[in-house]
């Protein structure tokens, strides 16, 4: 171990900096939030030095560096452009056994700034003893990738309940049993949701009965398909899951992110096709939150869109079960997108329609007149089994049969394909496409041809 890790407090303690450049002031701001009185040597302070100094945030003392000046000094840090000079402060300071820091020379560094991931009072820590910063840097940024912002107001309301918590159970297993529950079941995902009442009745309520199950439902946008495009938060949430219910879209290499140890439960539905009822996933969904479990819905696209989210969200309202929503990148927006088709441009579509083209026998009549009109992209999802019908309605109330038309089969995953033509086509083209596709209509799908950027196109 070359350096041994150590979090201090330097709270109204003194910190000297040698040096008023923009390398000075990127400690500085660190040494900053930290609460430091920072005491400044320099010949001349950088425009942001000096307007700190003028605010008495720091305090310009003095021009010249000489050995006094680290008289009463906690931290020294030397960040001139003289290596002599740097070499000296370094010296000077080991000789009084105060700790020092010759930025950007390893050599010169009795203690080193690591790259933080702050989530106060969450803080993390990251380094590579001075060897390799980039790449300290880089797994800080992979570490805030998959940490919560929620985690700092989580760790606070904790600290206010740490008392009665250990007044609460004896044993410190009992008490890690509490904490581990609490971040991993509903009190997180409160805090997450800015209800921190909620959350702090919840932690009241699992102080009273340790065995109180109380689960809850979470609806999560896997996205159309590459595990790129699942969002932050819906990999944060599956990472927590006891139960992953998932439909037919949601490709294994997504489903693959989720907690190892959580039940994985297949409730795919296809057209024409329905394996699971509607009724029977709504009480699957409540029946398995009342055993206190986190219950993920994983579903292909935005859940909201065409998913049957609401019809879920509702059922969980009805049955008094905490849920929350975390959207996913629906597929005409990421199919297009990975397709090089602009949903919308200026001189061809000043508006887009999102439809289905498979509804349940009882639903109302598609106003096709509106569909018909000429200024508007059309994304039809679900559409390849009423291609027939869909292309002899639209040219029936207007819309030319010359129109563009693409099909997109498997959007955004590598096997992704586009098959473009035009609407008296559009039938044609489905019989090549594998499911899932997407149907977009209108002047849009020219663009393809110079926008395309994804592979497998045709």
């Amino acid at each position: 171990m070359d350096y041994f890790p150590i979090f201090t407090n330097l709270k109204h303690k003194p910190v000297l900096v040698v040096g008023g450049g923009h390398v000075a002031m990127r400690k500085i701001e660190l040494l900053n939030k930290a609460g430091a009185h920072i005491q400044i040597v320099a010949l001349h302070l950088c425009e942001k030095l000096a307007n700190m100094a003028k605010k008495n945030h720091i305090k310009w003392l003095a021009k010249i560096y000489h050995a006094k000046q680290l008289e009463k000094v906690f931290l020294v840090i030397a960040a001139t452009n003289n290596s002599e000079l740097n070499s000296q402060i370094y010296q000077d300071a080991t000789n009084r056994y105060l700790l020092a820091n010759v930025v950007d020379d390893k050599s010169h560094c009795s203690f080193i700034f690591p790259s933080i991931v702050d989530r106060s009072p969450v803080i993390i820590a990251i380094s590579s003893s001075g060897s390799a910063p980039v790449l300290a840097r880089f797994l800080r940024e992979k570490i805030e990738v998959l940490l919560p912002s929620h985690i700092g107001k989580m760790a606070k309301i904790s600290d206010q309940w740490r008392k009665k918590v250990k007044e609460r159970f004896c044993t410190s297993s009992d008490r890690r049993y509490f904490w581990e529950k609490a971040f991993n079941g509903l009190f997180s995902s409160q805090v997450a949701s800015g209800d921190l009442d909620g959350a702090k009745r919840t932690l009241d309520y699992q102080l009273n009965d340790i065995n109180s199950s109380l689960g809850e439902i979470i609806l999560v946008g896997a996205g159309p398909g590459n595990s790129d495009l699942l969002t932050l938060r819906g990999l944060q949430v599956m990472q927590l899951a006891d139960v992953l219910l998932y439909d037919y879209l949601v490709s294994d290499e997504i489903l693959n992110l989720g907690r190892r140890e959580a039940d994985r439960i297949c409730v795919g539905k296809r057209a024409n096709d329905h394996s699971v009822t509607q009724k029977e996933i709504n009480h699957m969904l409540i029946t398995l939150a009342r055993q206190g479990k986190r219950v993920v819905r994983l579903k292909g696209g935005d859940p909201l869109i065409f998913g049957r989210g609401g019809e879920e969200l509702q059922a969980a309202a009805e049955a008094g079960i905490p849920f929350q929503v975390v959207p996913g990148i629906t597929a005409a927006v990421g199919a297009t997108a990975y397709a090089g088709i602009p949903l919308t441009h200026r001189d061809y579509a000043q508006s887009v329609l999102f439809m289905t083209g498979y509804c349940r026998a009882n639903c109302t009549v598609t106003d096709w007149p509106i569909l018909a009109r000429t200024d508007q992209t059309i994304v039809i999802y679900m559409g390849s089994i009423a291609a027939d019908d869909i292309t002899a309605q639209l040219i029936k109330y207007g819309r030319d049969p010359t129109t563009p038309v693409a099909v997109i089969s498997r959007g955004t995953r590598q096997d992704q394909k586009v098959f473009i033509g035009t609407l008296e086509t559009l039938p044609a083209l489905v019989h090549h496409a594998s499911t899932p596709t997407l149907l977009i209509i209108g002047l849009v799908v020219n663009l393809h041809y110079n926008l395309a950027w994804y592979q497998n196109t045709n």
